[in-house]
């Protein structure tokens, strides 16, 4: 895979877009000292090259419904190709599950899945093993409280961001 050569000032742009997407064209050349059309050019840039892959809203769910977030680390009955390409396109199909990583070590899958409440959680799960999509093992973690969750750490992944 070949990345896309960045400079202090496309890491600049990201980190600011990173918290605040919403952030004027205008007010962005601001704060990363370009001008705009400069600015608009490298975003333009960013957004063809699929280094932003989008822009959408961070929703605080506690003051729009009750609900939980689970985590579940599941382990697959079988290894082969097939085995995990069935499980990724059932996990596909369910709204519920917000985020999945296949993961390297001890289980096969992360889930992420929020839901109304316990019980709609045990469902989901009933209905992924009736589907009998290779589930062999599934253990639950039910998230009580949210501690962090920031961008990713430009100055770490990119050595371009500290110039």
């Amino acid at each position: 895979m070949s990345f896309l050569k960045l400079d202090a000032r496309d890491i600049a742009i990201l980190r600011v877009l990173s918290t605040d997407g919403r952030i004027s064209k205008s007010a962005l050349a601001d704060r990363v000292n370009l001008g705009a059309s400069a600015c608009g050019d490298r975003l333009a840039r960013l957004e063809s090259a699929g280094v932003i892959a989008g822009y959408r809203a961070e929703v605080a769910l506690r003051r729009l419904a009750p609900h939980v977030t689970v985590f579940v680390m599941a382990e697959l009955s079988s290894h082969k190709a097939a085995a995990f390409q069935i499980f990724e396109a059932a996990i596909e199909r369910h709204t519920e599950i917000t985020g999945c990583w296949a993961l390297g070590g001890g289980y096969d899958y992360l889930l992420q899945i929020i839901t109304r409440d316990i019980d709609s959680y045990q469902r989901l799960i009933d209905v992924i093993l009736a589907e009998r999509v290779g589930l062999a093992r599934y253990f639950t973690y039910v998230v009580t409280k949210a501690i962090k969750d920031s961008p990713p750490p430009f100055d770490i992944l990119h050595p371009s961001a500290t110039d």
